[in-house]
């Protein structure tokens, strides 16, 4: 297939295979059918044929797929592990598909890439971490488990709890000095989630605000230890 050139927030990606030496990770830029659209993603995979732990990001309100990507990159590289990175719009209309379009954009990575399917986790930050918990609630019995950072989940969307086939794991991250989300609703998710009988990791970082990126080292290695007690049964 010959690579078609398509611009994301500023960067070009190769939108076949990248042709990249044996060893490196290859980044691309994919398309997937979903819902009657077509939808964006990033993927990032290191070379080999043996099943890998997949990492599906979601980044926050008005950014872009790599938000998310970067700040995983050498973490993922020196762990083996495929990230896929959906582009997100934040109109309220995509709430209700999004469950299906992650899941048809880690089906179309998993056509190009070996994924072990007990291994595929969610990491959501900010708008991001409120569609994770859409996709932990509809999708349970996919993903093997959810980290969410800067999130919670509105009141009138606690229902969606009771859509959960699986009490999939979940570990929520909140800074004690976000400007944006307050910990009261986020503690309130945390109570919420732990008495309907889901698995929770819960931490309030001390001095962190809204940005993942600044956390994103210590950040990375708790979830990471986290996912990788609870793979699918």
């Amino acid at each position: 297939m010959r690579p078609v050139k398509m611009r994301l927030a500023g960067f070009y990606f190769a939108a076949a295979i990248a042709l990249a030496p044996a060893t490196a990770r290859a980044a691309t830029l994919r398309s997937a059918p979903c819902e009657g659209a077509s939808h964006s993603y990033l993927l990032e995979a290191p070379p080999g044929n043996r099943p890998k732990p997949a990492i599906l990001l979601l980044h926050g309100a008005g950014g872009h797929a790599h938000d998310l990507v970067f700040p995983w990159r050498s973490f993922a590289e020196t762990h083996d592990i495929v990230l896929i990175a959906p582009e997100l719009t934040n109109k309220r209309s995509f709430e209700a598909i999004a469950p299906a379009v992650f899941r048809c954009v880690v089906e179309d990575a998993r056509r190009v890439v070996p994924v072990d399917p007990r291994r595929i986790f969610v990491v959501g930050n900010s708008m991001g971490g409120y569609l994770a918990y859409d996709a932990a609630m509809f999708q349970s019995e996919y993903f093997a488990a959810v980290a969410v950072h800067a999130a919670a989940i509105d009141p009138e969307f606690e229902p969606i709890l009771r859509k959960a086939d699986r009490k999939i794991p979940i570990a929520i991250y909140i800074g004690d000095r976000d400007p944006l989300v307050p910990l009261a609703p986020v503690r309130r998710t945390r109570d919420l989630l732990r008495k309907d009988g889901f698995p929770v990791e819960y931490e309030e970082i001390a001095g962190h605000d809204h940005h993942y990126e600044q956390v994103a080292d210590r950040l990375n290695r708790a979830i990471w230890k986290f996912f990788e007690a609870h793979p699918l049964p």
